[in-house]
């Protein structure tokens, strides 16, 4: 297949979300020609070419930030990536079109798509549809809720990363279609773990991570108050990742008097992540919502129980008692106590992290890609049958 893909981020921009999609198009293109439509970012080359994968990025307006997309940022990626694509189409035919993210990276793949009469996946990933924590979610807007419903509508397919993104979708934009459900995926780390005393952590200390951009969403401030709350010396959160509240969350932690107990780490390359990981004792997470959640494959690839609220599409995968605590949405008392008997219980603890070693390999890339090979084709070849006998051509798959 030739394959046409757009995503406003790709790493090094963006978080999760990006970083799928990357490993993604990098497996479909060990047998496929894949080429990305992304955001271009100070020092990043416009183009590049790996193998049979090729990524070109479009010029948008105040992007600050690597982990962090503006509003500016988002709304100027739509017509530089649509003028992208409509000429990338015109020089060369693409069998399918996939875009990641309702908002901002559809509209453009939809444009190129009905323009070309290219078959088009819409691939949902939770945030784009609806975050609860953001005055401007677009479930919370009338103008651009109608415009991600025709969207939705108009795809040849919607692929949704799990059952909540699919609920969400169904419940606030109406889309009366089937969508699919395919997992998200994690590449298996290679990275070795290291001593603790090599990463200034110490062996006496009950060592927990957490793992995301400092934003309102993962409302950080839940599990401050929850370790305050449990007073334990022994405790030490590990922040990774870095965004707008990290200041005030650092504020927040010293008022708390958790100075000792919490280390912001900030944004870290991807081999500390994983020596952190793998040197702790468990992953916590009380972020009010997540379309699927890799960070908590990537903490159980780490034999890491996971402890995190019951709203996302974590609920797929994650199970009280046998990956860790899964608790009602902010329930702090509830939190407090699933670190507790996680602490205290040594044989619990290996029970989950044993568990958790065993189930994520079904959330394995490869796994992913494969899906989404499947489904491209099943739908290049509803396409091809929906045309009139004497319009059909040959279809390079």
């Amino acid at each position: 297949m030739r394959i046409l893909a757009f995503n406003y981020e790709y790493p090094p921009l963006g978080g999760g979300g990006g970083v799928v999609f990357k490993q993604i198009m990098e497996e479909l293109a060990q047998r496929h020609d894949v080429l990305v439509v992304t955001s271009a970012y100070s020092g990043l080359p416009r183009q590049e070419a790996h193998g049979r994968l090729e990524i070109q990025r479009v010029r948008v307006v105040a992007r600050t930030g690597l982990s962090t997309a503006t509003m500016p940022s988002m709304l100027s990626y739509w017509p530089s990536s649509a003028w992208a694509g409509m000429r990338l189409a015109r020089r060369s035919k693409f069998d399918i079109i996939n875009s990641h993210f309702a908002v901002p990276s559809a509209p453009s793949a939809d444009m190129v798509a009905r323009w070309f009469s290219i078959p088009h996946v819409l691939s949902i990933h939770g945030g784009d549809i609806f975050d609860p924590s953001k005055r401007l979610s677009p479930h919370r807007l009338p103008v651009v809720r109608g415009f991600v419903s025709k969207l939705l509508k108009r795809a040849d397919c919607v692929v949704a990363q799990s059952t909540d993104t699919a609920n969400n979708a169904r419940r606030y934009y109406r889309p009366e279609r089937s969508i699919e459900i395919i997992p998200l995926g994690i590449v298996p780390s290679t990275v070795k773990a290291v001593p603790r005393s090599t990463l200034g952590l110490g062996d006496d200390r009950f060592v927990m991570v957490t793992v995301g951009r400092l934003v309102a969403r993962k409302n950080l401030d839940d599990l401050l108050h929850v370790l305050a709350q449990r007073g334990e010396a022994q405790d030490l959160l590990v922040v990774i990742g870095d965004g707008p509240k990290r200041a005030e969350w650092q504020a927040l932690a010293k008022s708390l008097g958790l100075e000792t107990r919490v280390r912001f780490e900030g944004r870290v390359d991807e081999e500390r992540k994983q020596q952190l990981l793998a040197a702790s004792d468990a992953f916590v997470s009380t972020s009010e919502h997540e379309g699927f959640g890799l960070v908590f494959l990537e903490a159980m690839d780490r034999g890491l129980p996971v402890v995190a609220y019951d709203r996302g599409g974590q609920g797929d995968f994650l199970s009280d008692g046998v990956t860790g605590g899964l608790v009602p949405l902010r329930d702090r008392n509830a939190f407090a106590a699933a670190i507790g008997r996680l602490h205290l219980d040594a044989g619990y603890r290996a029970r989950c992290a044993e568990h958790n070693r065993t189930a994520v390999k079904t959330y394995y890339i490869g796994a992913c890609a494969a899906q989404y090979e499947a489904l491209f084709e099943k739908v290049i070849a509803q396409r091809v049958r929906a045309r009139p006998p004497h319009a059909r051509g040959s279809t390079v798959i």
